[in-house]
């Protein structure tokens, strides 16, 4: 009956270093993917939410101030013609 026990003991302690190795290697695997998508995003020309943000915050406002120029030129040119 000890030698039973023992047997499972082994089988129940080599399980469990497994499951140790394969938790391991699956957080080494996700870091180096991490690391990679990461590179690869860095050698893009990819810009942050709030740079795209405050660059279409500047046409917006450009294009209003535009919109405002043609609206007094046209006005000018209605009181001179």
């Amino acid at each position: 009956m000890q030698t039973r026990n023992k047997v499972f003991d082994d089988i129940s302690q080599l399980m469990t270093n497994a499951m140790g190795v394969a938790q391991g290697a699956r957080q080494e695997a996700e870091t180096a993917m991490k690391s990679m998508l990461d590179r690869w995003l860095a050698d893009r020309d990819f810009v942050t939410r709030e740079e795209f943000d405050a660059v279409r915050a500047m046409a917006q406002k450009a294009r209003e101030e535009n919109e405002a120029l043609k609206a007094r030129l046209d006005a000018l040119e209605k009181d001179k013609g």
